[in-house]
């Protein structure tokens, strides 16, 4: 009677993954365990520096403090040694996620649930934010703009320790509802504004001495204004998010679960 109903289970199991898309990968258990508490980093794959890692800490344990908010950072070398050998990478942080219950579901009887992963895979090179369910996808785009403004920019650079702590920075922003930090700026950017600057005394005094034509003005009104437009998009950063709580003594982690919101990179 055993094996039949042994049978019989192991055959419901295959019709329903068979049936549901995804259902064998919701499944799947990541081998990892969590920080601690008020941890808030797991490198396994050795990418921050101690004083980088300390700054991170600090933030998160702040962020948590005063806004129940906690992000959690975690950088493996492949989602493969843990268990995701075939997963997508936001699969893989969204079962992480629930796995851990990063976030409290509640806080003072209010609906809370406000977790922040950072997820780094450095051999699979993509990296993930993953945001707790009361975020829905109304951050998807400030977590973007994160993601790609200042986490990939730096990784492409090999500078993986000073990529996270852009990125956590960026996050405590839009964890309080504040405008991102600038953007780091390249420095061909400011070969480009010292160039148009020349470019522009250069055109004034050749258009004082050989007298003032209406269409070289017209020309130079033209790029001069295309080179702003262009410089201000360059240099335009910030987006406001959600903020709330305020002295939180508790954990990382507590029943939360992810919404499906967030944003993915890759370098």
């Amino acid at each position: 009677m055993p094996t039949v109903m042994n049978r019989w289970t192991r055959l419901l199991a295959l019709c329903l993954a068979l049936a549901v898309p995804g259902a064998a990968a919701w499944a799947q258990f990541i081998q990892l365990d969590p920080p601690g508490q008020r941890e808030f980093v797991l490198d396994k794959a050795d990418l921050i520096t101690p004083e980088h890692e300390q700054q991170i800490r600090a933030i998160c344990d702040k962020l948590l403090t005063e806004r129940a908010i906690p992000i959690v950072v975690v950088t493996i070398e492949s989602m493969a040694q843990y268990g995701g050998r075939y997963s997508r990478i936001e699969t893989f942080a969204t079962i992480l996620f629930n796995q851990w219950g990063i976030g409290q579901e509640q806080v003072n009887g209010s609906d809370w649930n406000t977790g922040i992963l950072l997820l780094v895979s450095s051999g699979d090179r993509t990296a993930r934010i993953e945001l707790g369910a009361t975020w829905k996808h109304d951050h998807d785009q400030v977590a973007r703009t994160i993601m790609n403004d200042y986490i990939v920019p730096a990784f492409r650079r090999g500078q993986f320790s000073e990529g996270i702590v852009l990125g956590v920075e960026g996050l405590d922003k839009m964890a309080r509802g504040l405008a991102l930090p600038r953007k780091p700026v390249p420095w061909w950017h400011f070969a480009l504004i010292l160039g148009g600057l020349g470019l522009a005394i250069f055109t004034i005094i050749s258009l004082i001495r050989r007298g003032a034509r209406g269409w070289a003005w017209i020309f130079w009104g033209f790029v001069f204004g295309l080179l702003a437009v262009l410089l201000y998009n360059f240099l335009r950063s910030g987006a406001r998010g959600a903020g709330g709580g305020g002295g939180f003594s508790g954990g990382a982690f507590g029943g939360g679960f992810s919404g499906g919101g967030g944003a993915t990179g890759s370098w």
